[in-house]
């Protein structure tokens, strides 16, 4: 931040002087307009043509100062660029603080939290927030949040598992037995909360529940037997025709379905007919 005077203008832009730096404001952000002499405060950086430009539109990140940041663009040679809000101007993030493997890359669209920092020749990057960051900033999770379903941000990629975030600092932790692949980094995540810790950490896993799972067939025989009570006359050894005139499906449909939901312990099956578990009897399922 820099508090500077104005030394000259053109149609476009107040060029503006700090001690020996002149820097560029441009007129569209300026409400008022400017008389030479007039003192003005705002965000000095060097632009993508590397021209010192000053800003008022402040951005969220600072020195020692983080807020997420999008993706923008990624160079595999250099590393990510994310968007902080400048004009003329992203910030990269370097390759030495990315994952070795570039398809744990963070891609265009995922976000990054980030602090500015300089180098030895006062150019700006980005760089990723620590463990110890987030958990300062983090905000403990109730019981009550078991089984909801949750937006979070990758933002740190171990080999015990991925550590997220919520949109309100909720921290969470996905066992790599809770996702099919893992998630790069700053790439946002739909989870759902398996668990809450005593620290109030969320586990979470990216699997879909049991129901979700299963296949339209069998989803459509849950809800029917949501609207008949729990119970339907129907079984593995019921007639074709029977079946097709109720369900509208084939026995050998029928009887996929049927093994789905005995498998994810969803129904049980009895002679001549099939019955909906309690969510009681289903605890141990996710």
């Amino acid at each position: 931040m820099v508090k500077a005077k104005v030394i000259d203008e053109n149609q476009t832009a107040y060029f503006v002087q700090a001690a020996a730096l002149t820097c560029r404001l441009a007129k569209s952000e300026v409400e008022a307009d400017l008389k030479l002499g007039d003192s003005v405060s705002g965000f000095v950086y060097e632009n993508e043509e590397h021209h010192l430009q000053m800003t008022l539109k402040v951005p969220a990140v600072g020195i020692n100062q983080y807020a997420f940041g999008e993706v923008v663009s990624v160079r595999r040679d250099l590393g990510v660029f994310v968007d902080i809000g400048l004009p003329n101007k992203d910030l990269a993030v370097s390759l030495d603080e990315l994952p070795e493997q570039h398809k744990l890359w963070p891609k265009e669209h995922d976000q990054l939290m980030i602090a500015l920092k300089l180098d030895h020749k006062d150019r700006m990057w980005g760089t990723l927030a620590t463990t110890e960051v987030f958990q300062q900033l983090a905000v403990k999770a109730e019981q009550s949040m078991m089984n909801q379903d949750v937006t979070v941000t990758a933002y740190r990629l171990k080999l015990a598992g991925t550590l997220v975030v919520t949109a309100d600092f909720k921290l969470g932790f996905i066992h790599p037995s809770e996702r099919d692949r893992e998630p790069r980094l700053g790439e946002q995540l739909k989870a759902r909360v398996i668990g809450v810790r005593p620290d109030g950490i969320l586990n979470l896993s990216l699997r879909p529940r049991a129901y979700e799972a299963i296949g339209d067939d069998a989803a459509m025989l849950i809800a029917t037997l949501e609207h008949q009570g729990g119970s339907l006359p129907f079984w593995d050894k019921s007639s074709p025709a029977e079946i097709k005139s109720y369900f509208g499906i084939s026995k050998g449909q029928f009887k996929r379905a049927i093994g789905h939901l005995l498998k994810n312990g969803l129904i049980e099956q009895q002679t001549g007919k099939i019955l909906l578990k309690s969510p009681t009897n289903n605890q141990g399922k996710k």
